[in-house]
């Protein structure tokens, strides 16, 4: 699978992928990672790639031709590149997202910058549009990457062991139950004690028992969600 960043700041995404996992995939070439930077693209003397807003208001905009001229270029090379742009304006991206993405096998991220890409290009050249949340970020590089991330890690062959992905957050209404790890006891602090017993049917009584309990304190329209589907399948 390829992601290609067009980002007018390469050194904030390329770092991401030098260690662990991610870094691995890429050398077994599982995954394969490149760049565009939009500046290389700009037609002023001078590579701008922003200028002042229609109608006024503080800031700069990403202006269309440069991301225009980059983009076209792409999908003339690749008419299989699926778009998406990162912006707080539009739809959050979910767990199922990353796994329908995952089957993808050429995505690009479009980063914005200053206040924001000209709305044009995103209307021209999107096939999707995500927010990772209800906050405002310096810029879409770091949006990218979680996405990325989410999406990498259904693909087959990026994990070591791809059967952890079915018992996260998210792969039902429920967040995932606590984790432990060796020693059992630790200053005093021991684990739940049906965890060393080994009788597995009660431990995963134990971990549902402790994940509504997480999904209730964290999530509660969660909680909600799944005992609605649970009298509906009644």
């Amino acid at each position: 699978m390829k992601f290609t960043f067009v980002t007018l700041f390469q050194n904030i995404v390329e770092g991401y992928f030098q260690d662990s996992i991610l870094k691995r995939a890429i050398q077994k070439e599982i995954l394969h990672v490149a760049y565009i930077n939009p500046r290389d693209y700009s037609s002023s003397k001078h590579n701008k790639v922003d200028d002042s807003a229609v109608g006024g208001g503080a800031g700069m905009v990403m202006n269309p031709q440069p991301l225009f001229d980059t983009l076209n270029e792409l999908k003339v090379k690749d008419k299989d590149v699926h778009v998406i742009f990162l912006t707080p304006v539009a739809k959050p991206f979910k767990q199922n997202d990353a796994k329908r993405l995952a089957n993808k096998p050429h995505i690009a991220f479009v980063s914005g910058r200053y206040e924001g890409i000209d709305e044009r290009v995103i209307e021209k050249y999107a096939d999707e549009v995500f927010s990772i949340g209800d906050y405002i970020l310096t810029g879409g590089e770091l949006a990218s990457l979680v996405i990325c991330d989410a999406i990498s890690r259904n693909v087959d062959g990026v994990l070591g062991n791809s059967d952890s992905l079915s018992v996260e957050s998210f792969e039902t209404q429920l967040l995932e139950a606590p984790s432990f790890s060796k020693p059992e006891n630790y200053e005093n602090n021991s684990v739940p004690s049906e965890y060393l017993k080994g009788n597995h049917s009660k431990i995963r009584s134990l971990k549902l028992a402790l994940s509504e309990c997480k999904t209730k304190f964290f999530r509660p329209e969660q909680l909600l969600k799944h005992r609605t589907r649970k009298s509906y399948e009644k």
